[in-house]
């Protein structure tokens, strides 16, 4: 597989992703909304251990927007660059998982959103006006 390769708007942070990308949505929540000052973040899964640093991870702030969901941002140019959710903060338990918005890639990531979430959040003034899924909150995986 191809890596795909995203950074900030002022080029400082780089970072290189050497694995599949999963679960590519496009996310209403109000926290997403805020982080990205748009309607909705389409952004997709990434394993920890696919995410590289290439340059600039130093220019990297964290801030943790609830327990266990820390959303990372280039500290020069504001852009949002990937965001960390810790196992305790996944209902049920599970693993460590990243997400990366589409918009910070520099390539094709070879996906497209899936589905909208959180649409229970959706901003009052924007419409959806494609036919993906939308879900109120997120889907289990048993949905």
């Amino acid at each position: 597989m191809p890596s795909i390769r995203g950074s900030c708007l002022c080029g400082g942070v780089q970072y290189e992703i050497t694995g599949p990308l999963q679960a590519a949505a496009n996310c209403h929540c109000t926290m997403c909304r805020k982080q990205h000052g748009a309607a909705f973040r389409s952004r997709a899964g990434v394993n920890p251990a696919d995410f590289h640093w290439l340059q600039g991870e130093n220019l990297v702030t964290i801030y943790e927007s609830s327990p266990g969901t820390h959303r990372g941002f280039c500290r020069v140019c504001g852009s949002p660059v990937a965001n960390r959710i810790d196992p305790s903060a996944v209902t049920g338990g599970g693993v460590e998982r990243l997400g990366v918005q589409l918009g910070g890639l520099d390539d094709d990531p070879g996906v497209r959103p899936i589905a909208h979430v959180f649409v229970a959040d959706k901003a009052p003034w924007f419409t959806i006006t494609d036919d993906l899924p939308q879900f109120q909150t997120v889907p289990s995986a048993k949905s």
